[in-house]
């Protein structure tokens, strides 16, 4: 019988998929270190930080039970974020707070949420929106990537970006409109959200 701990991500899941409980045990013990590293070092807090990490997992087996798992070769990828979602979700819990504090101080009129500029969750959905939407911008057609990106990462107007690419101003619109369709498209089928 082959060592299970030789085996790939993949077929670790599909093992567990079948009812091999031993298989997610090697999965865990192969990506519980990094998965904690990355949570602690969003949330800089170990209890909380083993909360959201044991519920990462609860979640990665949910998801494989029910079939759900479809992200062939990037299983660390995929339970990172997972992870990533769960901090987010933290967050959000928490905003309702109305003090943040940084110091020992119990009270601090200035220090509020509110009055922040930033805060970490909205980093952190900016971040995964602008990650999200660069994922989607490189499944288009070239021709729609380069319009879009001309126009959105490049702030070009469409005569210069028909300029650039030596077609008519009414093909770089319709690139651009074809690109905005397909990115709504893709983005509805892999359930992403590339709104706040």
């Amino acid at each position: 019988m082959q060592n299970k701990n030789k085996l790939t991500d993949d077929r670790l899941v599909a093992a567990y998929a079948q009812g091999d409980n031993e298989a997610f045990d090697i999965l865990l013990r192969r990506h519980r270190n990094r998965v904690f590293s990355y949570i602690y070092s969003i949330v800089k807090n170990r209890d909380i930080a083993n909360d959201i990490f044991q519920e990462t997992f609860v979640k990665a087996i949910t998801t494989i039970r029910q079939g759900k798992y479809a992200e062939t070769g990037k299983f660390f990828a995929w339970i990172s974020r997972i992870a990533h979602n769960l901090i987010i979700d933290h967050y959000r819990q928490n905003k309702s707070e109305s003090l943040v504090s940084v110091d020992d101080c119990e009270s601090d009129i200035l220090n509020r949420r509110d009055l922040a500029d930033t805060n970490i969750e909205d980093s952190l959905v900016y971040e995964q929106i602008n990650d999200d939407l660069h994922r989607l911008i490189d499944e288009l057609p070239e021709n729609q990537q380069e319009v879009l990106r001309m126009r959105y990462f490049k702030d070009m107007s469409f005569k210069e970006i028909a300029d650039a690419t030596n077609v008519s101003i009414n093909t770089a619109l319709g690139r651009m409109r074809y690109a905005l369709i397909n990115l709504r498209r893709i983005a509805a089928e892999n359930e992403i959200a590339l709104t706040v």
